[in-house]
């Protein structure tokens, strides 16, 4: 996620979608009859339902191909304090909301899991859901997303359209129908097959995208929404990639507080930003290993910064980089951004018009990145995303500002230091629809804010059980986050470049 070219074509594709664009509006479709769901155990939680729910490929054309959506239902486990359904969706793109169902739990509290059926769905293209399947020997070809000149680069665009050509082959008429406007609408036929008259929906992450598509289209059908960690869906090239590179400058800084102040991490007392800087030093030269002797590369080291900001990992991510200053480490503690699952690419590249076109202009992206962000070379997250999507055709569902009419107030949620939905980025989508959400600030750290504190869960539990929302502006204090052992046990709702951790 990060490119650009200098010029005025360059200026213009950094702006903020214009508001000229046309507004998202329930499409003039014919309606059609939604089945039901024969719901069985699920095999891998037999205390929660399964079942698949029969939609059209394309919702333009409703006697057209079908393919079976994948859903799931914990039911309220108090039948007599049942408030409805609430559909629940991880983030991604790519994630699975039936996974996520089988740990609500855990994830929720008592008092919503005794309340409400929980609904978990796989979205079209993902997991249970007729998932995007791509050739095993095109996917070994996978180039690095870090290119390091005009050839590799070009070999990047070309690839792209080699895989995305494959994988369009291999899966069939559904590839060309993943956006996330196609999933509200899938959202919308299963509130009809659940014979609900409203819903109320619980969107992490990327889910808070298909949270801002349905209300836009179907505001009237929710009782409740709750979009925890935001993605902004109003950004053109530039801003995207610069407002992840700025909020990854406030995650890394915060590491660098905690260091100063706790005096569990091995560089307490030390200069840890210089010592940081040295090792990317280091590692631009090639001069960094692990204790294999393996290369441990730029790309790889600040990737780790990304991963860390998820919980946050402090500790952990700070051990890694001490054993690599005294000599190297036998395992990394995050996986590396230098791999992207392909149902998550098809999505995500059309959802968002980010197509860098040229070298020149991904030369001037990337020097964009490392001068807003320095000590993090930018923001993993953005910059594989835009290397991804190079090579695509335009995107189906392009970003535009956001325009909610219809539906009830929103419950909007963001941590402060967030290293993937960016706190910038949900302050802008509060701004574009404040008239229908109330924001609330975490003032801590990490991916996914519900269950951050007692101060977080109350005002999301308040909210889903009575409707009863905070005051404007309303901030939940920081609270230290724990041990990677007691992380251990918050269960990982999925994977994905912008999923819940």
């Amino acid at each position: 996620m990060q490119l650009r070219v200098f010029s005025a074509v360059v200026a213009s594709a950094a702006l903020v979608a214009s508001a000229s664009q046309p507004v998202l509006a329930a499409p003039e479709r014919p309606e059609y009859r939604v089945g039901s769901i024969a719901w069985t155990p699920c095999a891998e939680a037999p205390a929660i339902e399964c079942g698949f729910l029969e939609l059209p490929v394309d919702h333009a054309k409703p006697r057209g191909e079908k393919f079976q959506l994948a859903v799931s239902r914990r039911k309220a486990s108090v039948p007599s304090q049942r408030i409805g359904a609430m559909i629940i969706n991880p983030g991604g793109p790519g994630g699975s909301g039936v996974d996520f169902s089988f740990a609500a739990e855990r994830f929720f509290t008592k008092d919503i899991t005794d309340r409400f059926d929980v609904i978990g769905f796989d979205p079209r293209g993902v997991a249970r859901s007729a998932p995007i399947r791509c050739s095993a020997e095109v996917l070994a070809r996978q180039p690095s997303l870090y290119p390091k000149n005009k050839a590799e680069f070009d070999f990047a665009v070309a690839f792209n359209k080699e895989l995305r050509a494959d994988c369009r082959k291999v899966s069939g008429a559904l590839f060309d129908h993943v956006s996330t406007t196609d999933v509200a609408h899938d959202i919308d036929s299963i509130r009809r097959a659940l014979g609900e008259k409203k819903i109320n929906f619980f969107g992490v992450s990327y889910g808070t995208f298909m949270g801002q598509q349905y209300a836009e289209l179907y505001g009237r059908n929710l009782r409740a929404m709750v979009m925890d960690s935001t993605v902004d869906h109003s950004l053109g090239t530039w801003r995207f990639v610069e407002t992840l590179s700025r909020g990854m400058v406030g995650v890394f800084d915060e590491w660098v507080k905690w260091n100063d102040r706790d005096p569990s991490s091995p560089f307490h007392g030390q200069d840890l930003r210089g010592i940081w800087r040295d090792l990317l030093a280091k590692a631009d030269r090639g001069d960094l290993k692990d204790a294999q002797g393996n290369p441990v590369t730029t790309d790889s080291l600040v990737s780790g910064v990304q991963g860390m900001g998820y919980y946050p990992d402090w500790k952990w991510f700070a051990d890694y980089v001490a054993s690599l200053v005294g000599g190297g480490a036998a395992t990394r503690p995050f996986a590396q951004a230098e791999v992207l699952d392909f149902p998550a690419t098809a999505v995500f590249c059309n959802d968002f018009n980010l197509r860098v076109t040229s070298w020149n202009e991904y030369r001037a992206i990337t020097a964009m990145e490392v001068r807003t962000s320095p000590d993090t070379r930018g923001n993993a997250l953005g910059h594989i995303f835009l290397v991804a999507c190079a090579g695509y055709p335009k995107a189906t569902n392009p970003q535009r500002p956001l325009n909610i009419r219809n539906a009830p107030k929103i419950l909007m949620t963001n941590s402060k230091y967030d290293p993937a939905t960016v706190y910038e980025w949900a302050a802008n989508a509060h701004r574009q629809s404040r008239d229908t959400t109330v924001f609330v600030t975490y003032e801590g750290w990490g991916h996914v804010v519900y269950d951050r504190s007692e101060c977080t869960k109350k005002i999301n539990d308040d909210y889903l059980i009575s409707l009863k929302l905070p005051r404007l502006n309303t901030r939940c204090a920081a609270v230290e986050p724990p041990s990677v052992a007691a992380l251990s046990t918050r269960p990982v709702i999925t994977t994905g470049p912008f999923a819940a951790r």
